[in-house]
């Protein structure tokens, strides 16, 4: 048995030969949105770490080729019910997940999910929704850096209320501004966003999106369109061989407070969640929130110069480098896969590579995407696996 960190060490100076070998590997175009700062690149993973058998050779159905049939949904790998729904550009919508805000509405109609830290702890959601709109999303918070990068990653419509000062400069001078963006900072108020007020809920925490209105606004700003997406990821029923049994995993990213607990349910072949040792469920359907592959993503993470908040002495914007490549661990069916995330173009979304290069298949179905640090803390417990990011922020 080889240990990730063994391995992922041995990739490293395998890449490092290739490289003197042949053509440059492609790395991400910069932009005009990005700081120049610390390259996303793999580094070993985190000790203590799982262990696993170096995969075999992938199986012939883990690699078809894509694009996917047009009544299939490049972002779950699924049929949808309604094939004219993907005629149109995803929806990216800013979600709080402070603990007064919970739960949120409009979580279990997501198709991906991005989990991250926003400032002190805590963490925020960036939900991109596709073949299905819920009534309703939110409630509706301010966008973060990482926000420079999803929506351009589906071509995706972002929706979200308000930003820092240096935030909103970024933004500005992206090329998401000013036809991908959608917020009351910007001066879309009704109907894309309205308020819902609730007793003792702060004001700050009662925005809610419209979806139907938000396309409407997509459609009047010339975006409202199917995606052509350059890589796309693959899916397959069955999980690769290299696959070891997890029916559990844990991120604490401020103990007691913001966790995402997930544990295998073998009945439904989906993860539930819990948060802060609570039933995490979506305020619409009363359900809990479930996923059908945990996607724990290693980033570099950086601290900027732009300040976010001054509470509790002020905390600086995160930048989650989502360019380069990177470890991840996918979870699905019980088990966990392990290999690599990549994204070399702006364009495109965030994709899954085994030791040798071959594609990871996600189980079709929604999934939700654990952000964090490059040298996040690990351990193995019974059934599954802890991640301490807090130790980092």
């Amino acid at each position: 048995m080889w240990s990730p960190r063994t391995l992922f060490g041995l990739l490293v100076v395998l890449t490092l030969v290739l490289s003197g070998c042949g053509s440059p590997t492609p790395t991400a175009t910069p932009t005009a949105t990005r700081t120049p700062t610390v390259e996303a690149t793999a580094t070993p993973f985190p000790t203590p770490s799982p262990t696993f058998t170096p995969p075999p050779e992938p199986e012939p159905e883990t690699a078809e080729a894509t694009p996917f049939p047009p009544d299939i949904n490049p972002l779950t790998g699924e049929q949808v019910d309604d094939p004219e729904m993907l005629e149109h550009a995803p929806l990216a919508i800013k979600i709080s997940n402070s603990p007064e805000v919970r739960p949120q509405a409009g979580l279990n109609s997501t198709d991906l999910l991005f989990e991250h830290f926003a400032e002190g702890g805590i963490t925020r959601f960036t939900a991109v929704f596709y073949d299905t709109y819920p009534e309703r999303a939110g409630s509706v918070r301010s966008g973060r850096l990482i926000d420079l990068e999803i929506p351009a990653m589906y071509d995706a419509l972002f929706a979200f209320s308000g930003m820092s000062g240096g935030v909103k400069q970024r933004f500005r001078a992206s090329d998401l501004f000013p036809n991908q963006v959608a917020s009351p900072d910007f001066g879309q108020g009704q109907p894309y966003f309205y308020r819902i007020p609730e007793e003792g809920k702060a004001f700050e925490h009662t925005l809610y999106a419209d979806l139907e209105a938000l396309r409407e606004y997509a459609a009047d700003h010339g975006i409202d369109a199917r995606p052509e997406y350059p890589l796309n990821m693959h899916f397959s029923e069955t999980p690769p061989t290299s696959a070891v049994d997890a029916d559990f995993v844990d991120i604490i990213y401020l103990a007691n407070v913001c966790t995402a607990e997930w544990t295998y349910d073998e009945a439904s072949g989906r993860w539930l969640r819990e948060t802060a040792g609570a039933v995490h469920r979506d305020a619409l359907t009363g359900e809990q929130v479930s996923a059908a592959n945990v996607v724990v993503v290693f980033a570099n993470h950086l601290e900027t110069d732009i300040l976010e908040d001054i509470w509790g002495g002020g905390h600086m914007s995160i930048e989650v480098q989502v360019w380069g490549s990177g470890p991840v661990l996918i979870f699905r069916d019980g088990k966990m896969i392990q290999g690599w995330w990549r994204r070399e173009a702006r364009d495109q979304m965030l994709t899954f590579w085994d030791a040798n290069d071959n594609p990871i298949p996600l189980k079709p179905g929604n999934s939700w995407f654990q952000m964090v640090p490059l040298d996040t803390p690990s351990e193995e417990v019974e059934g599954g696996y802890v991640f301490s990011p807090e130790h980092n922020f």
